[in-house]
């Protein structure tokens, strides 16, 4: 979701396409002004369309963050899914998974901030969204652990939330001064991390 939501009072658009324009529009105004002080008004100016209009598809706000939340959610799961699914070499896993988060991070729309800095993670609807995505990813990463180290799935489990977490604190902390450390170097820096204690359990089936 890139780009930026272009005017078209008078225009009659395609449910579907209607709907991407206006999430296209709340998550700049969401990014740019944080939940609280985002308005209706603000994204329907944004989107170039009436309130009435916006209000036909989402019934408010807190709608509104959640389908951009379940959209990244997703996104993010699906990048690590593709990432563990890329390759059958562990090493190369654990570093496609880190990088996944970075990518992610990196985006140029910034959608990790809706996942990872909301400033509605008090709602509870919110924060299960939050969770859901982050128990994808862990989910996603359990199953080549449990397949792999031969571990029961509690212990295995608790690896990928270990990944998981290294993976989401670094690559936030590392976008905050990206030019210090190219991304390919930090993403090397934590797999080399990650894999020196993932490989200390060896394949049972090599």
């Amino acid at each position: 979701m890139t780009g930026t939501a272009q005017p078209s009072k008078g225009i009659r658009l395609p449910r579907d396409a209607r709907r991407a324009q206006l999430l296209e529009a709340a998550q700049h105004v969401f990014v740019h002004n944080g939940y609280h002080a985002a308005a209706m008004d603000d994204i329907a100016e944004r989107a170039g369309v009436s309130k009435p209009v916006l209000y036909q598809h989402f019934p408010g706000k807190l709608e509104l963050y959640l389908a951009l939340l379940e959209t990244h959610g997703n996104e993010l799961v699906r990048r690590v899914r593709t990432a563990i699914e890329s390759t059958s070499d562990n090493k190369l896993r654990v570093r496609a998974a880190i990088g996944a988060f970075y990518e992610f991070v990196a985006s140029e729309d910034q959608a990790f901030r809706l996942v990872f800095e909301s400033d509605l993670r008090g709602e509870p609807a919110v924060e299960k969204a939050v969770e859901n995505s982050l128990s994808g990813c862990i989910d996603a990463i359990t199953e080549a652990v449990t397949a792999d180290a031969g571990l029961d799935a509690a212990r295995a489990r608790l690896l990928a939330v270990g990944l998981v977490g290294l993976a989401q604190v670094t690559a936030r902390d590392w976008l905050d001064e990206p030019q210090k450390i190219p991304r390919e170097e930090a993403v090397n820096l934590m797999s080399t991390l990650a894999w020196k204690g993932l490989a200390g359990f060896p394949l049972q089936n090599p």
